[in-house]
This record gives C-alpha cells, structure tokens and sequence, in this order.
C-alpha cells in the first residue's frame, strides 16, 4: 500500500534541524529574553544582509506588516488602494483595517495583477497599490515601479510568498517604498508561529515603522504616536536566525522537485504548469496547476493518498466583506482551476514521481 503524501506536514523536518532549534529554545530558556534582545536584532541584521536592504524591522506576522506599512505612509479613510483581486485576503483586510478602500484589479493568466489595466483603476484617491508576487512569482516591478512614479502613486510589495524570489539582481519585496514578508510556519523560510517583517530603503519610513510596531514609542514610555503592539516574539526571531542557515539548500531542493514535475507533467494537454517557476524571479513557493478539471483531479488523488490545496478557492472581491459588483473573469477563472501539488523540501523524488504517476491515471476528459 503507497503511503499518504499530505501537501505539507512540518513534523517532517529533517533532524539536524530539529537539534538546532531545540538547542537554540534552550539557550533562548537559559537567557530568559523574550521580548526584543540579541535575537531580534540578529535577526534583522540577516535579513538585511541577505536581501541587500537599509533596514528590515521584524514584525508579528506579515498581516501586521502590510497595515503598518498602511499606517507610516498615512493612508486612511478616504483612500484607495489598488490590490490584485487573488491573494489571501490579508492584501485587502489591512487596506480596510485602516480605513481606506480596497480597489480590485483583475489577474493575468500566472494570477499576478494585470499591470495593462492599471489606468483603468487609478483614481484622484489612489495613494498606494499593493503588487501580491503569488505563488513566489514577482510581478513585473520594472513596469509597475515607471506606472507609480508617474502617477505619485505609493507601493507596498506584499512579498508573504516570495521570500528569496530576485528579480534583475533585486530581492522580493525590495523594489517598492515598503516591503512586507511573512515567516508563518508554511512559508519557505517560516518560524513556529506567526512573524514577519517590514523593509525599506527610507530612514524617515524605517523610524516610523519602528514607532508604530511598538505603542508608537521612541523609547520605553515615550510614545510619539498611535501605534500597536507588532513586535515579533524574541523565540520566533531565534527560530528564523537557525532556519536562514538551511534556507539555501532548501531552495535548491525545492527548484530540484519542480525540474521533476514539469519533466513528468509536459505532455499532458489538459493541465496548464508554470513554466517561470524555474526562474530567478520565483521561489517555488507553491507549484500550482491549471485545469478544467481541478475539483475532480482533487478527489482522485485524495483517494490514491496524496494531499493537495487550493489557492484560492474564492477570489476577495466576491466575498462578503469587500463585495464591489464588478467582474473579475481571469481571476474567477484562476480561483475555479488552479490546484496546488505537494512541494516542500523534505520530500523524496519518489514522491513526486509517484503524484505525477497519479495525475497521468487520472484520465482526462477530452472537452468539446
């Protein structure tokens, strides 16, 4: 009997990995700091280092990070923010949290915003867009960077999914005004728990975001401003110190199971693969694939033991809280399609071999 192929199990971890962060808990135990400390600042010092960015403020969680990012570039009620109509709906929440209006823009066929129909969407109220590099696949930053410059227009990369994603020699979440990333546990490089980040290149943006992710203090009990409590758990910030250590070697472990998937997936017409997955510019985040199909494909490899995920069932313009009465067809089309397959770097050859064996059974229906 094949054994259960779930879309992710983090107990999975390999056991060296496993060491590391149970010795760096108990030395973390042992120190009895857990709230700021070494770690955090380590943690930021890696990240800079590794992204190549002035500063990089580790935050709660990447949710956290986009409303902040809202807050220090003092966007609010009678604003507009344009967001891609896919994404997890933290995109959208954090522009409503504040007060401004989510403004939704159709996808093109890879599920990234369609720059093309930007001007469509800009308004005398627009002051920010929010770029979402789905699946670890970046949007076009050099065309949507020449768009915003034009038109004043403020950008807030959402880069939840595409941490270690490059593009021209410039990092994910890099290219905008405000970069905000995700380290939830099912991300390429995650924590055990909730954490994340903000980047910039401004000294006045930095300071702000710093104020405003702790009470707006500039020191303890001097508050400057209104600000929240966004810190990031000191344990958390020792966990991702440890897992940047691996990050590389997943990466290429990762890029090593998807050369696998489109070699064993290429000749079947009815699913559509994603061919940039194997570029710079996407880290292999999600290998998702399009078909017709999809809910029924789902429920055969269920049967056969094999887990998958679909990102996202629903796109947020038709969900009840941002509800506009506009039509989205690509991304409608994307949220009715897409199927995302295992990929983790813990997974064996085999593995993926064996999904694909499944998927080639499925037997597609030929459509008229």
């Amino acid at each position: 009997m094949n054994k259960h192929i779930p879309f992710l199990d983090l107990s999975q971890i390999p056991l060296d990995l496993k060491i590391a962060l149970k010795e760096k808990f108990s030395q973390m135990l042992d120190k009895g700091v857990f709230s700021g400390g070494e770690e955090v600042e380590i943690l930021e010092k890696n990240l800079k280092e590794y992204l190549g960015i002035n500063y990089a403020l580790a935050c709660s969680n990447g949710t956290d990070a986009l409303e902040l990012a809202l807050r220090a570039l003092e966007i609010g009620s009678g604003d507009e923010v344009i967001v891609p109509a896919i994404s997890w709906v933290s995109t959208a929440e954090a522009v409503a949290l504040v007060g401004a209006k989510p403004v939704f823009i159709d996808t093109d066929a890879s599920g990234l915003m369609d720059l093309d129909l930007l001007e469509s969407k800009i308004s005398s109220r627009t002051k920010a867009i929010i770029p979402v590099h789905l699946y670890g696949n970046m949007v076009d930053m050099e065309k949507l960077l020449l768009w915003s410059k034009k038109n004043k227009v403020a950008v807030i990369e959402d880069g939840a999914q595409s941490f270690g994603a490059v593009l021209k020699g410039k990092h994910a979440g890099t290219w905008g005004d405000i970069g905000c990333l995700s380290f939830y546990p099912t991300k390429n490089l995650g924590a055990l728990g909730e954490a994340g980040a903000v980047l910039t290149e401004d000294s006045i943006l930095a300071e702000k975001l710093r104020n405003l992710l702790n009470h707006g203090q500039t020191f303890r009990d001097h508050h400057i401003l209104v600000g929240r409590n966004a810190r990031i758990d000191s344990i958390q910030a020792g966990f991702l110190n440890v897992k940047l250590g691996f990050f590389s070697a997943w990466q290429k472990r990762r890029k090593n199971l998807v050369s696998i998937y489109l070699q064993e997936l290429k000749d079947i017409a009815s699913i559509s693969l994603p061919q940039e997955i194997l570029s710079p510019f996407h880290n292999a985040h999600l290998f998702i694939i399009k078909t017709s199909q999809r809910d029924d494909l789902r429920q055969f490899l269920a049967q056969k033991g094999i887990g998958t995920a679909i990102h996202y069932p629903e796109i947020i313009p038709y969900m009840k809280p941002y509800l506009d009465g506009q039509k989205y067809p690509v991304a409608e089309m994307m949220s009715k399609t897409v199927l995302s397959l295992p990929l983790n770097p813990w997974m064996k050859n085999a593995d993926v071999k064996r999904i694909c064996k499944e998927i080639r059974n499925f037997g597609f229906q030929t459509l008229v």
